[in-house]
């Protein structure tokens, strides 16, 4: 009951102040633009208190045409940093609350520009950033008023915050599903300059945020991605991960170099080279992730080693033979599914030669016996046996491996001894065309009217 009144005691405030703002915007007398000050300031206090701030309570009472005139050019910036900061409160609220400040958008993007004052300017960056971060609509309206450029330009302030907002503003912005947006950012003069001088040289504050710029960048972009591994970003997102024990830096910062070394040859080809000091070192770092206390950091680990370990066969003998190995062959028996899951994706594409002209690809006989005697088969049964195609599908080529690779026609027998069999006829009927034709013909081959027979 307490609770209630104090929450229509604190409607009733943000109602009230919303009409007294209303006053102040049509009184033109002396101390004018001092009153409409305070009543934004006192509106802005309002709108960020309590659990529940009382938003809907100030949209009822009109606010937000009201901040939009507060947002006039040639107003004091005083007024327009608090009528903005009020709209970022607005914008932080419920869906239906941030999708109230469409009439807002086009003066918020307006304060972008260089005629604004830099306050200004990133308070508006971090209202648009709200705005973004709600979803593909929004982003696409944003996008199209003109958003993108200046917030690209506030990004490459000297100023820290003001950098780091605009950062954070645009990795919403940029996050897709649609690439448009990342391919037009990437091709911002001074963009990628920007970006690596952020990491080079920031708080880990803002080189988080850039490095959440990167993760969509390379996800969304080719050509983003093939002017971010010709740079320096590798090598400094590399320093990065071995240097930083933060959880917020580390996310993005693994997301991205999965993100490149996935997206493009070049990485495997001539940046991250056998034998070079900044392949040791992003080995290192990985395995540093993979014994942390955090479990998204072992999968996001697991997740950038299966990438590398889809490479030369160069790169999956320095994975095999690295304390990598040992830790994902335990993740495999007894990490979480998510884990568990990337931690196979890894071990399998250490067994799997690189394929020659879309012939079957060859097996690393070395590496597949090692990873059986370690007990890794289990483990591949039980993906077989889960509910998630991907990671059955995974666990059938796995056997498929064992099967074919194991030497003296071992593979069959082990499989049949690890009920391999029963595992795999769980899929003799399945709705999946693929998986059921997967098994059936894995059944078949190995297990066929010849099998047992000397």
């Amino acid at each position: 009951m307490i609770i209630d009144e104090e929450k229509e005691a604190l409607d009733s405030k943000t109602s009230q102040t919303v009409l007294e703002l209303k006053s102040a915007i049509a009184f033109q007398g002396k101390g004018a633009t001092q009153k409409k000050v305070e009543i934004l300031r006192v509106l802005r206090r309002l709108l960020s208190q309590s659990e529940v701030p009382p938003i809907e309570a100030a949209l009822q009472a009109g606010a937000v045409p009201l901040l939009v005139q507060c947002l006039s050019f040639g107003s004091s910036d005083e007024q327009l940093l608090e009528a903005a900061w009020c709209l970022t409160n607005i914008a932080a609220g419920e869906p239906e609350h941030t999708k109230s400040l469409l009439p807002s958008l086009p003066m918020l993007i307006a304060h972008l520009g260089e005629k604004s004052s830099t306050p200004v300017a990133e308070q508006c960056a971090w209202a648009v950033g709200n705005v973004a971060g709600e979803g593909e609509e929004l982003r696409n309206i944003l996008l199209a008023q003109g958003a993108l450029f200046p917030l690209a330009r506030l990004m490459m302030s000297n100023k820290g915050s003001t950098s780091r907002t605009s950062s954070w503003a645009l990795s919403n912005l940029i996050k897709g599903p649609d690439p448009k947006a990342a391919n037009e950012l990437i091709r911002v003069d001074g963009l990628l300059d920007a970006i690596v001088w952020h990491l080079k040289k920031a708080d880990d504050e803002l080189a988080t945020e850039v490095a959440w710029v990167i993760v969509y960048l390379s996800a969304l972009s080719e050509k983003a991605t093939s002017l971010l591994v010709k740079s320096d970003v590798v090598r400094l997102l590399v320093g990065r991960l071995v240097a930083s024990e933060s959880l917020q830096m580390l996310i993005p910062v693994l997301r991205s170099l999965g993100n490149l070394v996935a997206s493009d040859s070049y990485m495997i080809d001539v940046v991250l080279i056998v034998g070079h000091t900044i392949t040791d070192e992003l080995l290192s770092g990985l395995i540093k992730c993979l014994k942390s206390e955090h479990r998204v950091l072992k999968k996001e680990a697991s997740w950038v080693l299966s990438n590398i370990a889809a490479g030369s066969l160069e790169h999956k003998r320095l994975i095999y033979s690295s304390e990598a190995t040992p830790l994902l062959i335990n993740f495999l028996s007894s990490a979480p599914f998510d884990i568990r899951k990337e931690a196979a994706f890894t071990l399998g594409n250490l067994c799997v030669a690189p394929p020659k002209n879309n012939e079957q690809p060859g097996i690393i006989v070395v590496h597949l016996v090692s990873l059986i005697d370690s007990g890794c088969l289990p483990g591949f049964l039980n993906l077989i046996r889960s509910a998630d195609i991907e990671s059955a599908r995974l666990g059938l080529q796995f056997l498929e491996l064992v099967m074919r690779g194991l030497p003296n026609g071992e593979g069959p027998k082990l499989v049949e001894r690890e009920d391999g069999i029963e595992a795999m006829e769980r899929f003799q009927f399945h709705e999946n065309e693929e998986m059921r034709n997967m098994a059936n013909t894995l059944v078949d081959k190995y297990f066929g009217e010849d099998y047992g027979l000397e």
